[in-house]
C-alpha cells in the first residue's frame, strides 16, 4: 500500500520560508512523477508544481521563482522549499504521486495534507 505522508506545515510571516517534506512508503519515489497541490479555503485544488523523475519541473505562474521541488531518492522523501511566501500562498498543501514517469493527467497517490498559513 502507497503512503505519502506530509509534514513542515505551520505558520509564517509574509516574506518567509517554509520547507515541506512528503515521505513515501510502499513505491519507489524515484521512479514516478510527483508534485504538490494545495487548496484555499474555498477554492478549488490546484498544482503548485510537479517533478518527472527525469528532473523535469512545472509550477504555477503564482509561484515560479519562489518555490522549488526536490528528491531525496536515499530517503523516498520530496520536498516543496517555499520562499517569500505570500497571504495568498495559504492553504492545505497535498503531496502527490503519479503512477508514470511523467506527469500527464492525474496523480493517483496523496497524501493528507499539511496546512501553510502566511499571515502577520
Amino acid at each position: 500500500q502507497v503512503q505519502l505522508v506530509e509534514s513542515g506545515g505551520g505558520l509564517v510571516q509574509p516574506g518567509g520560508s517554509l520547507r515541506l517534506s512528503c515521505a513515501v512508503s510502499g513505491s519507489r519515489l524515484s521512479s514516478k512523477a510527483m508534485g504538490w497541490y494545495r487548496q484555499a479555503a474555498g477554492n478549488p485544488r490546484e498544482l503548485v508544481g510537479a517533478i518527472s523523475r527525469g528532473g523535469t519541473t512545472n509550477f504555477a505562474d503564482s509561484v515560479k521563482g519562489r518555490f522549488t521541488i526536490s528528491r531525496d531518492n536515499a530517503k523516498n522523501t520530496a520536498y516543496l522549499q517555499m520562499n517569500s511566501l505570500k497571504p495568498e500562498d495559504s492553504g492545505v498543501y497535498y503531496c502527490s504521486m503519479w503512477s508514470t514517469t511523467y506527469y500527464y493527467g492525474d496523480p493517483i497517490n496523496w497524501g493528507q495534507g499539511t496546512q501553510v498559513t502566511v499571515s502577520s
